[in-house]
């Protein structure tokens, strides 16, 4: 089956071609009541749907570049924020923490002189 299976669909698409081809008297098109149909009602008709696919198309393309030069200034106004506050914090903080620190620095030192004296000893 799947080695028919692009036959098949293209068999069908092909169906489908010859279908609008042949008979593209279901497309209309109204101008100021003027029902026009028939070859030139789908020529009309893909036109106008191809120029309003190509206004959306630019549409889109304008407000993704609006969003992006405003979500770009937005985060790096976002991001000098939180580096301020953060500068902020470690400033009121940092006093405070000294009792903490001290311990924290004896006995970070007395695990790395430990350390330093396990890989001395098994060279020698």
């Amino acid at each position: 089956m799947k080695k028919y299976a692009p036959y098949i669909i293209l068999f069908l698409f092909a169906l489908l071609l010859w279908d609008v081809a042949t008979e593209p008297d279901f497309m209309t098109v109204n101008f100021d009541g003027e029902e026009i149909g028939g070859p030139l009602g789908a020529l009309l008709a893909v036109v106008f749907a191809g120029g309003g696919m190509v206004i959306a198309g630019v549409v889109l393309l304008v407000v993704g570049v609006v969003l992006a030069v405003v979500f770009a200034g937005l985060g790096v106004i976002l991001l000098g924020a939180l580096g301020v506050a953060a500068v902020a914090v470690a400033l009121a903080i940092s006093p405070l923490l000294l009792p903490l620190l001290v311990p924290v620095a004896i006995i970070w030192f007395l695990v790395s002189r430990s350390r330093k004296a396990r890989v001395v000893q098994p060279a020698a």
